[in-house]
């Protein structure tokens, strides 16, 4: 059991100050935070966890306790606030102690909370976390936006050795929010990209993905344009569903596949990568002739996914109206770049370069049906 020290006593004062409504202690322990956040007025119930029984003892009578290892044995139901002091140190080899290790690097404790944590917390709710600078306050931070939440540094306190101790009142962000309120959840941050961030989650137990703007971008429109697009190609059959969209983020159908490029490596089988790139050339045809400029196609690697043996095209956010479109133009460059020239070669298809580009330079100058299929010929 964790007696309090310096980090309990830090939480204290937060505990005091922030709990409220229908209050969880989790990894009680000594139970200090418990039976501080139960003698507050504006508590209406308290209940306390911990892996250890015998924590139940050092509890007031007004608080339930269950013995859980994290949120394994609690029953679902919704929290106001919920306190978490961890373990937070890295492992030490050779050293077995439950109550102050988080795991090899000190924070994978409190990745399995928060994590987790959403589903217990009520709309309006707040988690009172502590952690060290030993956990890696960088990686903490990450798996608060990984989770969607936002966070903010509400106590620290400097310990010798070099360690500090902060306290962090984490809530759902507004993004978390407004997908809740459209019946989504389960959601988790996904990618990474220069101007969006994909975060995926569940609508009637169906995965979809939610592409938001990053906060750091300077990229002006670029999801409502994306938006724009997906609307008018989707009705051609081109890119995932679009199911929703709210300010500054839209909800589309998750693309469950392989890129490109993994696709053609790992099949096997000559006929099916010839259909594929027909495929993608057919679509990049229909996008030419909405005199629709979508930019990558040039080197499509993370903007073409095969699912079910048919290609789908992602991220539409630079697509532009132009008189002069360019997808099987650009497509073509990307079939007979070097990697990908060599890629088909092992499967057994020798494209000729020369052909290729010759027959896509007659498609340029005039883009009808007969240039296209023409074109298209020479993919043998």
């Amino acid at each position: 059991m964790y007696s309090p020290k310096e980090d309990s006593y830090l939480l204290e004062k937060a505990v005091k100050k922030y709990s409220k409504g229908s209050v969880l202690d989790m990894g009680t322990g000594s139970g200090i935070q418990a039976n501080n956040a139960v003698k507050r007025k504006n508590v209406t119930k308290v209940t306390a966890t911990d892996i250890n029984k015998s924590c139940s003892k050092l509890l007031s009578k007004k608080i339930k306790f269950i013995h859980s290892n994290l949120f394994q044995k609690i029953p679902k139901q919704k929290f106001d606030t919920i306190i978490f002091n961890p373990p937070y140190l890295p492992q030490d080899k050779g050293i077995t102690d439950a109550t102050i290790y988080g795991g090899k690097k000190g924070y994978e404790i409190t990745e399995r909370f928060l994590n987790t944590c959403n589903s217990y917390l009520a709309t309006k709710g707040t988690i009172l976390l502590l952690f060290s600078s030993h956990t890696n306050k960088k990686k903490v931070d990450e798996i608060i936006e990984n989770n969607c939440f936002e966070k903010g540094e509400i106590d620290s306190k400097q310990l010798p050795m070099f360690e500090e101790l902060f306290v962090y009142k984490i809530k759902k962000s507004k993004l978390l929010l407004n997908l809740e309120n459209k019946k989504i959840t389960d959601v988790k941050k996904f990618a990474k990209g220069k101007r969006g961030i994909i975060f995926v989650g569940k609508l009637k137990n169906k995965k979809v993905a939610i592409k938001v703007k990053r906060k750091d971008s300077f990229a002006k429109g670029n999801i409502a344009n994306e938006v724009k697009w997906l609307k008018i190609l989707n009705k051609k059959n081109i890119g995932p569903k679009l199911i929703n969209k709210g300010k500054d983020y839209f909800i589309y159908e998750f693309i469950d596949g392989q890129f490109i490029s993994d696709f053609i490596n790992s099949c096997k089988n000559k006929k099916r990568v010839l259909a594929i790139i027909k495929k993608v050339m057919e679509q990049c045809r229909k996008l030419d002739k909405l005199q629709v400029n979508k930019e990558e196609m040039h080197h499509p690697y993370k903007h073409i996914i095969i699912r079910n043996n048919n290609p789908v095209m992602v991220d539409f956010e630079r697509c532009k109206k132009t008189k002069k479109p360019k997808n099987v133009t650009q497509f073509c460059q990307f079939l007979v770049s070097g990697y990908f020239l060599e890629l088909l070669r092992t499967k057994g298809i020798r494209l000729n370069r020369s052909e290729i580009l010759l027959a896509a330079k007659d498609y340029k100058r005039n883009k009808n049906d007969e240039r296209f299929s023409e074109l298209t010929k020479c993919i043998k």
